[in-house]
């Protein structure tokens, strides 16, 4: 991030002032060779608490594993209307801000110009709140959403006898991939923005410091600074901890996997713990190399491979099939975008409950990850020009590599149903992480491209946990974004131990759980950020010159 970006660098507007100094309720030391410079209660009770859950349910797996089943039914079967709700919120609050008034505010002020060209800031927004997913999700999703959870109720194109209706098989295949790219547009987008202008607003153009607690300051004043928002920092921790092991438990998962698939190794939760801890040692590699020469290199690493690899999956397979779905999804999707966002009268609840619900609340618990990185690399965008473009840019490209991995995958499986690897995985003997390398069994170079997908997969794990340790640090640091590298490295410890307690915990549920116990009360602080949103703009349209 460019020096401009600094908050002291922009103008504090009159209608929020405050004495507080970025690190001052900081303890700085050393503890032998080892610096810190941290904020003493945020880091203490995050730090105390993650490694109280690691300990308890190291020690009470079963136990801990029935009550992540619980917050699961809780969550998916109980409040599957609130999370609904709560996300098509936000998509109705960034089309608001887009058509009111408050859209020509600049972020950093009426002078302020952008850090970044329009192709950098694409690259970068794209690559911010996309990993492990594309790779996870890009087969597994268009082809049972088809086939088995069948939002809107659509028919399945398998019988009750397990026989092919190829009549059944155009609208499965459109609403397969529209209820994919549900998942992944300007739902999950909206939530970004949210907590990325809440960031950008408060930080470049009120001159408070680059934390999340800093939105709350028309609501809380100097109290902010105190336990209301220690409280709001320390909730932001576990969101993101929680999202991030989610994310590198699917990653573990899908790399134990695809060994399996070209090497032969096991598939065990053994095996999938021991990949986490290489992992994270490379991560804590990564980190100790610090941004410019861990990170950045492994993203530019990894942006060229996933761009060889989806150009691969393009061309070797059916190209005009894998475009024609592109394009069929996304005009389904602009089509059903209401009925499929709705939060009542639907019977779907395989869809809506076991997938949608686990969406939303993964996107708020990623969104102080990716907010923050979001909001780094934006300054000097007008609000409308931030919210399209981080609404719509994102999406596009996701829908663009969904649609081809989709509408590869079920050409396979309508084409060859009983022989289909894609079918086996997915629809008799679900098996997920298998998915992608299923529809790679059928393209050329299956073993070389099936390698490619693990060290893809790998990668993304090891630059998530990276950029993680690097966001809750800054919000353990008290908003310092320079702290000692040993604080990073606990914090990609702690990741990398949770999503391990996790998986031995109760797997994909256990997953599931984490993510959604913080997602509620998470959600609660972001609706009110959209609050406090609104009152920093309109103090903004005060100032503005005319």
């Amino acid at each position: 991030m460019s020096t401009s970006s600094d908050p002291a660098s922009s103008p504090l507007t009159s209608d929020m002032q405050t004495d507080y100094v970025v690190g001052q309720d900081n303890l700085e030391g050393r503890l032998g060779p080892i610096g810190f410079d941290i904020h003493n209660r945020v880091f203490a009770v995050s730090a105390l608490a993650s490694v109280v859950f690691i300990i308890l349910t190291l020690l009470f797996p079963e136990r801990a594993g029935n009550l992540f089943q619980s917050i699961v039914g809780f969550s998916t079967g109980t409040l599957d209307w609130y999370f609904m709700m709560v996300v098509d919120f936000f998509i109705l609050f960034c089309l608001a801000l887009v058509v009111l008034p408050y859209g020509s505010v600049r972020l950093g002020g009426p002078d302020a110009r952008p850090d970044y060209g329009y192709l950098s800031w694409f690259s970068m927004l794209f690559a911010a709140g996309i990993g492990i997913g594309l790779l996870f999700f890009g087969v597994l999703e268009p082809v049972y959403h088809a086939n088995v959870s069948l939002p809107l109720g659509i028919p399945s194109p398998f019988g009750a006898d397990g026989a092919l209706n190829a009549g059944a098989i155009p609208e499965a295949t459109a609403m397969g991939l529209a209820g994919t790219y549900l998942h992944w547009g300007i739902h999950g987008w909206a939530v970004y923005v949210v907590m990325a202008l809440a960031l950008s607003i408060f930080t470049y153009n009120k001159g408070l410091p680059f934390s999340i607690r800093s939105a709350f300051f028309p609501i809380l004043g100097d109290r902010v600074w105190g336990w209301w928002g220690h409280a709001i920092d320390i909730l932001a921790v576990f969101s993101t901890l929680f999202g991030l092991a989610t994310s590198l438990g699917l990653g573990a998962q899908q790399a134990n996997a695809g060994m399996n698939f070209v090497f032969g190794l096991e598939v065990s939760t053994t095996a999938q713990v021991i990949i986490i801890l290489l992992v994270t040692a490379a991560a804590l590699v990564s980190v100790w190399r610090g941004l410019e020469g861990g990170v950045k290199k492994l993203s530019e690493i990894n942006m060229v491979l996933a761009v060889l690899f989806f150009f691969f999956v393009l061309f070797a397979g059916p190209t005009l099939v894998a475009l024609g779905g592109f394009w069929t999804g996304l005009t389904t999707y602009v089509k059903e975008l209401i009925p499929l966002s709705a939060p009542i009268g639907r019977d779907d609840d395989a869809y809506r409950q076991a997938w949608s619900i686990f969406y939303w609340a993964w996107w708020i618990s990623w969104a102080p990850f990716v907010g923050m990185f979001i909001a780094r690399v934006s300054r000097g965008r007008t609000v409308r020009e931030f919210v399209l473009c981080v609404l719509l840019i994102p999406s596009l490209f996701i829908f663009i590599w969904m649609g081809v991995f989709g509408a590869t995958a079920l050409d396979q499986l309508y084409a060859s149903p009983d022989t289909s690897l894609v079918k086996e995985y997915v629809i008799d003997n679900y098996s997920p992480e298998l998915s992608l390398f299923g529809m790679l069994n059928e393209l050329p170079l299956t073993g070389l491209m099936s390698t490619l997908g693990i060290i893809l997969a790998l990668i993304f794990f090891v630059t998530s946990s990276d950029s993680g340790s690097l966001v809750i640090d800054t919000i353990t640091a008290g908003g310092k974004i320079d702290a000692p590298r040993p604080q990073r490295m606990f914090w990609a410890t702690v990741e990398g131990l949770i999503a391990i307690v996790l998986l031995i915990g109760g797997g994909l549920s256990a997953l599931q759980a984490g993510v959604t116990a913080t997602a509620i009360p998470f959600s609660i602080v972001m609706l009110l950020m959209c609050y406090t949103i609104i009152k920093a703009l309109n103090g903004e349209l005060r100032h503005k010159p005319s």
